[in-house]
């Protein structure tokens, strides 16, 4: 009796329990999944640094604001310095000649001088920050802008509508002209940017240019 005891009882012990069919596939399927899974968190991984290195690649060539060579940025610059500071005038022209007109085209004139600040002004901050991109400092202050300044701002009292106008027409006409031959400068100096810039200002000045003269031809005004 013993002896059967014992030899039962290693049978029994000798004996590993055994898994079922569908533990062992679904341990099989986890091990899939999670291998799946690294390969896919690698390709990621691999993945983003491959998109962050084009980024930075065509990030670095999109990004150049030295490709002007001295020379170059020396003239675009020049022109820079000078719109800014002629823009600046143009600004404070009309607007004192809106604050001392007087008589009966007081108040279509009054009007009308807002109305074409309202279109020169942003042009001011649109050619500073070219500027600076091309990495100069615009001028600012009131002794630099007289010096570079290609329109006269008068220290007189202006009333009359015609004196005012004609002054004006002129000062529009020059500065005109001035951004078509700045903006042949700057492209064969290497910057379009710049000189699509000028066309885009040039058709405003163009447009207050031929709106003065269209109030000048109004014969009332003798």
């Amino acid at each position: 009796m013993t002896k059967g005891r014992k030899k039962s009882e290693t049978s029994t012990a000798s004996k590993k329990p055994t898994k079922s069919r569908a533990a062992a596939r679904d341990e099989q399927d986890t091990d899939v999944i999670a291998a799946g899974t690294t390969n896919d968190l690698a390709e990621n991984e691999s993945g983003t640094q491959t998109d962050a290195a084009h980024m930075q690649e065509a990030f670095s060539q999109l990004v150049d604001h030295n490709y002007l060579d001295e020379n170059g940025f020396n003239q675009v610059a020049e022109t820079l310095q000078r719109n800014i500071a002629t823009t600046i005038s143009l600004y404070l022209k009309l607007k004192k000649f809106h604050w001392d007109i007087r008589g009966r085209f007081f108040r279509e004139l009054h009007i009308a001088y807002d109305e074409f600040i309202a279109e020169i002004f942003p042009s001011i901050d649109e050619q500073a920050e070219r500027l600076v991109m091309l990495g100069g400092s615009p001028v600012a202050s009131p002794a630099e802008i007289a010096r570079y300044s290609a329109v006269e701002v008068p220290s007189e009292t202006i009333r009359d509508a015609r004196t005012q106008l004609q002054q004006l027409l002129a000062d529009f006409t020059r500065v005109a002209r001035s951004y078509r031959d700045d903006s042949q400068t700057v492209d064969e100096a290497g910057d379009p940017a710049t000189a699509d810039m000028y066309n885009g200002i040039l058709h405003v000045m163009d447009k207050t240019r031929w709106m003065i003269q269209a109030m000048l031809d109004d014969g009332r005004l003798d």
